[in-house]
């Protein structure tokens, strides 16, 4: 019998305090002692029912009513319960340890299952294996059960007045267009044609966050790794792509020695096969990465949406819609649960591929997307904004602020280097839509009054 175990059952029948917060989460099977396993049952089946902590004679009664004990098991669970003492503990420290002890009793748990699974002893599908061992590391003492309207109206209060904290681009405008950043447990979206710079807007984002000294996770199920690393080796070292196989020993090594100086942050990439790989995937390589590596990601990269699988849909044939959708609902999800934004990509159809402007219908497979997502923008490539070494941003939906105001604007880009940049001022100029500052006519192929009061009502 462990001296936790023992000091969890007595801290249940005199901490009031304790309870209430470990009640909810604490299961009988988490008990290696069969005994100490019926006196939390008792004890958690009083509490419940009358709403206050037992007496020793409340809890010696309720044992004599049970008939699955024999004389010696009763007599040995009465000795406890006379045994009980009431020592002061703290309880922040006695909740954590609980915490603790409990998923690393529902790990336990799971790997004598999964083994008992594998060895056909239970009959199982081998694919529950994963589920079993996700759930386990992620039991937590989740109590918050919500935000109580008048009770909470002073943290309600700070919250309007404490500023937010956002993890900041390194371009200017859409630091301008998002009020200084990406926000926690946000979907942002990226949407563009195969070739126009998803990956490289991804890569470059990445290794500008990595520079300000957070920490990165990139998840990419369309390229290696490898490839990866090596556009974003291209954008921090300050080399072509093309000229890194050519690129000595020494002088990498030299450039990455600085590059590693000059931030606090790490930078993790990690590779999953097409359309293999769901949030249940990316929770239990969270858990994996701060066990392994004591890494938490500030901000995570998906890459990309599209061929992530879903976890809610796994075999079933759904329509392209539903099964798109879900995934986005299920990454923002996740981005919630860690308290942390997530940036991802997204392919426009067909007839939004190669054009000049894009909008939100040019969303390929799924509508619902956009929808679900915080923040999306497009990027388009035309030939004349190339011969510029530009690309343009388009505003589809922004939860940050007014989508309206810079709708369309301008950034550098380096292709060769996998880089992105802030342009002159003057550059942005001749992409100002705003109808209010800008009037246009039918006859200039510009968007009308008409449709952009239609857009901007199912933006806001």
């Amino acid at each position: 019998m462990s001296n936790l175990e023992n000091l969890i059952i007595s801290s249940l029948f005199f901490e009031e305090k304790f309870t209430r917060r470990v009640i909810p989460h604490l299961k009988g099977e988490y008990f290696e002692d069969v005994n100490n396993k019926i006196l939390f049952e008792e004890t958690s089946k009083y509490f419940v029912e009358y709403d206050r902590l037992p007496t020793k004679e409340a809890l010696t009664i309720e044992l004599e009513t049970r008939r699955d004990l024999t004389d010696e098991q009763s007599k040995t669970i009465q000795n406890s319960i006379s045994n009980f003492e009431d020592t002061a503990h703290d309880i922040k420290w006695l909740v954590d340890t609980t915490e603790k002890w409990c998923r690393d009793r529902a790990i336990y748990n799971a790997l004598l299952e999964s083994i008992q699974i594998a060895d056909g002893e239970k009959k199982a599908s081998r694919d529950a294996i994963p589920s079993l061992l996700t759930d386990a590391l992620a039991v937590s003492f989740d109590n918050s059960v919500g935000h109580d309207y008048i009770d909470d109206a002073d943290d309600r209060f700070d919250f309007y007045h404490r500023k937010e904290e956002k993890i900041p681009f390194d371009i200017s405008m859409l630091n301008k267009i998002t009020k200084g950043g990406l926000g926690k447990k946000t979907l942002n979206i990226a949407l563009a044609g195969t070739g126009v710079g998803k990956s490289l807007f991804m890569c470059h984002t990445a290794a500008s966050h990595l520079m300000q000294g957070y920490n990165v996770l990139y998840i990419t199920c369309e390229m290696a790794e490898e490839k990866i690393a090596e556009r974003i080796d291209a954008n921090l070292l300050n080399i072509n792509v093309q000229q890194l196989e050519t690129l000595p020993k020494v002088m990498y090594d030299n450039k990455l020695t600085k590059v590693a100086e000059k931030t606090q942050g790490r930078l993790i990439v990690k590779e999953y096969p097409t359309a293999a790989a769901h949030v249940g995937h990316f929770k239990s390589l969270l858990q994996e990465l701060a066990i392994k590596k004591s890494f938490t990601p500030d901000v995570v990269f998906v890459d990309y949406l599209n061929i992530c699988a879903s976890a809610r849909y796994k075999g079933a044939i759904v329509n392209s819609y539903t099964y798109v959708k879900a995934i986005a609902e299920e990454l923002r999800g996740l981005a919630a649960e860690c308290n942390l934004p997530i940036i991802s990509a997204t392919q426009t159809t067909r007839s939004g591929y190669g054009n000049s402007d894009v909008e939100l219908t040019d969303t390929s497979e799924s509508f619902g997307l956009p929808a679900t997502a915080d923040f999306m923008f497009a990027l388009i490539s035309t030939e004349e904004l190339e011969k510029h070494n530009q690309i343009k941003v388009k505003q589809l939906k922004n939860r940050y602020n007014d989508p309206v105001k810079n709708r369309n604007f301008v950034v550098g880009i380096d292709r060769a280097k996998m880089k992105l940049y802030d342009v002159e001022e003057d550059a942005q100029k001749e992409l100002n839509t705003d109808p209010q500052e800008k009037p246009v006519s039918k006859s200039s192929g510009a968007m009308s009054w008409d449709k952009f009061q239609k857009e901007k009502s199912t933006l806001l």
